[in-house]
């Protein structure tokens, strides 16, 4: 029987068992297939959920909404000005006043007690869309791709995150890793690493499962054997700009390159959750080649655009992963 999340929240995925997150993995795939197939899904008809975002995105924002269109819902969109969520009104009331009118309530931004707090007081189930903290949502896609490309078993593989590997990403993947079995390594400089603290929670959970937890400031020990080399941007949105010299500084050598690609296993896969500056087509990258004279910063164009890349299967499996998020804990407890 497949397990019941309605009425759940869904904020980490340390609050989740490996049958559940299997289970939420499983059902996007199933979501998915059924939109390639044009076959209607519209399970939540009549239901209404709102967008929190404090942080704004292409991916999340866009995910949210058509996967609730798709599954009958209607959505509220709420930016960063027009709502007055900690500035007139507390993040308690907004709770109890959005939770009276929506039956969901996703929260993309900053602290996680911000979402925790939400969900505490909102009475339906609420969504972290991304946190400082944690970003769950993206680790159902990324397990999704992972599965798509090497099958549900991932005890023999191990997934290598390269760079600032205490940022949100990077802590998600280490606990995702833990839950289902996979071997996790951030390879990195230790001023980025995932907090102590995380890392022995996980490796209390990877006692369970199988899994390993490495961390490595060592390139080459990183890639060795890696089926999936994954990175992030340097400087995260809400961070300074004036980060960028550090940062530079500090992770230029975890570039992902043909070098370091080729140091991988001979299937391994590249992803990234996006957005990239991996040319000088945006207008952060081309002001950092201005400033620093790097045409590519986190990973070179040659492995993005390689046959190796999986980031727009990625950047596909988000909107089918939310779907299967909103759906498993709106839908009727007692519904197929």
């Amino acid at each position: 029987m497949a397990p019941n999340l309605s009425g759940r929240n869904f904020l980490k995925l340390l609050d989740f068992t490996s049958e559940e997150i299997q289970y939420l993995i499983d059902l996007s795939a199933d979501l998915k297939a059924k939109k390639h197939n044009h076959e209607p899904h519209r399970y939540l008809e009549g239901k209404n959920i709102v967008l929190l975002f404090e942080k704004t995105s292409t991916r999340t924002r866009c995910s949210f909404e058509v996967g609730a269109m798709d599954l009958g819902m209607g959505v509220t969109y709420l930016d960063p000005k027009s709502s007055q969520m900690g500035k007139k009104e507390s993040i308690e009331d907004t709770a109890r006043v959005l939770g009276r009118m929506y039956d969901g309530i996703e929260y993309r931004g900053f602290a996680q007690s911000i979402v925790e707090t939400l969900a505490e007081n909102a009475g339906v189930p609420v969504w972290n869309g991304l946190t400082t903290e944690f970003h769950p949502t993206q680790m159902i896609a990324d397990m999704l791709t992972v599965q798509e490309e090497f099958g549900r078993d991932l005890h023999s593989r191990k997934l290598t995150f390269m760079g600032d590997a205490g940022n949100n990403v990077g802590n998600s993947l280490m606990v995702v890793c833990a839950k289902l079995g996979m071997d996790f390594c951030a390879c990195g400089p230790k001023e980025q690493m995932p907090s102590d603290e995380l890392v022995a929670q996980c490796r209390e959970v990877a006692k369970e499962s199988g899994a390993t937890i490495t961390l490595t400031e060592d390139v080459d020990e990183g890639a060795a054997g890696a089926s999936v080399i994954y990175t992030d941007i340097w400087v995260s949105m809400g961070e300074s700009s004036d980060l960028w010299a550090k940062r530079i500084e500090l992770l230029s050598k975890y570039q992902v390159n043909a070098e370091l690609m080729a140091k991988a296993a001979d299937d391994a896969i590249f992803m990234h959750c996006l957005p990239s500056f991996h040319d000088r087509n945006t207008t952060i990258g081309e002001d950092v080649f201005q400033k620093f004279g790097l045409p590519e910063l986190e990973v070179t164009d040659e492995v993005f655009e390689s046959e190796r890349s999986r980031v727009f299967d990625e950047a596909e499996n988000r909107m089918h992963s939310i779907k299967a998020v909103m759906y498993a804990t709106l839908k009727d407890p007692e519904s197929e």
